[in-house]
């Protein structure tokens, strides 16, 4: 999640500061259209200022990678697709003013717009307009004869000074619906029978979606992004590959590159009887692990109150790598879950962090003021620039002078999976991490997709894994023959081990082989073992019978 870390999320470092006090760090921001970024202490004393060229303005946001280096949107003259804010640009600068990439995504065709989101891989998302014609907006089935600007998302790997790859990518114009004309693509009856597609026909207009925030989060592998025009947020999988991305099967969650939850405005997915919670909504991200309610979404609500807007907050039915769902009724929850009011209102833009000691620090964009906020609605630290802000965030020392740790990687060997050597270890399970999975190894119980977080000596910013999926995890409920059943617990074993099952009333005979194939147990008709003699280990445990010959499963020695 890029909060606080560009998808590398920022540790307590301080554990003890209190609600009401003003969390310590440094807080960074670039007005709109300028060419300078500003590091502020909570003091309110320029402790760094990096200066740009005068063609390379800040576009929109600006966020700081581990270490120090900046990146950043860039207001490109020149772009073919016109409106704010156009970007078509991104660079990084490192904490000295030299510019270490400088990447041009613009053609006739697409431009980046908005917002961007550093990843932990290095790689970065961009948020690009897809320009569609008349033609192929109506074979869509569009009702209106008119040029469409759709949206797509790309992340791109710096190769090169000035060069990228795209690595993955999703197109909107993938995940359509209409129920206007039964001669065209994407049609179906019912638009509330398809919520994970967008209704082409809802609120039409050139510039369609606008979307303007995006995040990532790494646990989940999931992207969260906003639209201005749809008033909701959304939520996909990023685990997919560019392929799957296109369609509707593939990636953790099976579902493709279809919407896996969408939330503030029912109406858009033709769900009635539920009023719109979300008007105008900007910067679509999750709380990220270090902060309180980590994992919960969050976005700024321009329109959260007639006076002020609001920063709503959403505690997603999330259940694995998919979202729960009632066929048709709207997302839940149907209001917010809590929400801060923000120190004034913005008509358009804005956003918030949430900081380590439960504060907020919330931007009202237009009017460029930036206020440190309490859970109690309390402002503790106000700043404002002479310009628009589209986003500001605090960072801590230890994370502006520290690279994140090398991006982990996990391996397996005898069902053991191990991560790189890293300092401190947390293990996940399809997305929720696991009490007491703390060490470099982890013994997997259950089939599933694992990752590991690490951090290194300095302790302040964590890196993930990529997922890694298991499947060879022991089935401890198994058939001898048909109808006749075993069951082995606990698996994996301290040390003692029970049978159980119809065929402990006849003769029967345990074994357990290594991994050499050398027998170092045997015993007749006992249903409780003592495996303490035993090493840690991968064995085997055969069970023989005499009506029902040997079954054979394995069997995992852990203390």
């Amino acid at each position: 999640m890029k909060r606080i870390a560009l998808a590398i999320s920022l540790i307590v470092c301080v554990a003890t500061i209190s609600m009401a006090q003003k969390w310590n760090g440094k807080t960074l921001y670039s007005t709109n259209n300028s060419t300078a970024t500003y590091l502020y202490d909570t003091t309110g004393t320029v402790v760094k200022t990096w200066t740009h060229p005068s063609s390379y303005k800040t576009g929109y946001s600006t966020y700081m990678e581990p270490g120090g280096t900046l990146v950043r949107t860039v207001a490109r003259s020149g772009n073919s697709f016109s409106g704010g804010p156009i970007c078509g640009e991104v660079q990084k600068v490192d904490y000295n003013g030299n510019v270490v990439w400088d990447f041009v995504y613009s053609t006739a065709n697409y431009c980046t717009h908005h917002d961007i989101c550093p990843m932990p891989n290095g790689n970065v998302l961009l948020i690009a307009y897809e320009r569609k014609t008349a033609a192929q907006a109506t074979q869509a089935g569009c009702s209106q004869n008119i040029e469409i600007w759709s949206e797509k998302i790309v992340e791109v790997q710096p190769t090169g000074a000035t060069t990228g790859t795209v690595v993955w990518e999703w197109h909107l114009w993938d995940h359509l619906v209409q129920n206007y004309d039964p001669s065209k693509d994407n049609y179906a009856t019912t638009i509330s029978d398809h919520p994970e597609l967008i209704n082409i026909n809802y609120n039409t207009q050139k510039d369609w979606i606008h979307m303007n925030g995006i995040d990532y989060n790494p646990i989940l592998d999931q992207i969260t992004f906003s639209s201005h025009n749809l008033n909701e947020i959304y939520v996909i999988d990023h685990s997919t590959t560019t392929a799957e991305a296109a369609s509707h099967s593939g990636g953790n969650s099976g579902k493709g590159g279809d919407i896996l939850y969408r939330w503030g405005n029912p109406a858009a997915y033709g769900i009635t009887g539920i009023p719109k919670t979300l008007n105008v909504v900007h910067d679509a991200h999750w709380i990220p692990e270090g902060s309180p309610n980590a994992g919960r979404l969050a976005c700024f609500n321009n329109g959260g109150t007639p006076s002020k807007s609001t920063v709503d907050f959403i505690d997603a039915p999330v259940n694995g790598y998919v979202y729960d769902y009632t066929a048709g009724q709207a997302f839940m929850p149907t209001t917010y879950s809590d929400r801060i009011i923000g120190v004034g209102k913005t008509n358009n833009q804005g956003g918030s962090q949430q900081l380590p000691n439960g504060n907020h620090l919330i931007t009202i964009g237009m009017s460029g003021v930036m206020s440190e906020t309490n859970s109690n609605g309390t402002n503790l630290w106000t700043k404002t620039a002479s310009g628009a802000v589209s986003k500001a965030y605090r960072y801590s020392d230890c994370y502006i002078n520290n690279p994140a740790p090398a991006i982990p990687t996990i391996t397996e060997n005898s069902g053991v999976l191990s991560s790189t050597s890293a300092t401190t270890y947390q293990w996940y399970l399809n997305g929720q991490a696991i009490s007491g999975a703390t060490s470099q190894n982890y013994t997997p119980t259950v089939n599933g997709i694992y990752l590991v977080r690490v951090t290194d000596d300095n302790g302040c910013v964590y890196s993930y894994s990529v997922g890694y999926k298991y499947s060879g995890a022991i089935t401890n409920i198994f058939e001898l023959s048909a109808g006749v059943g075993v069951k082995i617990y606990p698996n994996p074993t301290t040390g003692f081990v029970t049978l159980q099952g119809a065929f402990t009333q006849n003769e029967f005979q345990v074994e357990i082989i290594n991994t050499l194939g050398q027998q170092v147990y045997s015993v007749k008709n006992q249903t409780q073992l003592d495996l303490n003699n035993l090493s840690n280990g991968i064995y085997s445990i055969h069970i023989i019978t005499t009506d029902n010959g040997v079954k054979t499963n394995k069997l995992i020695i852990n203390r």
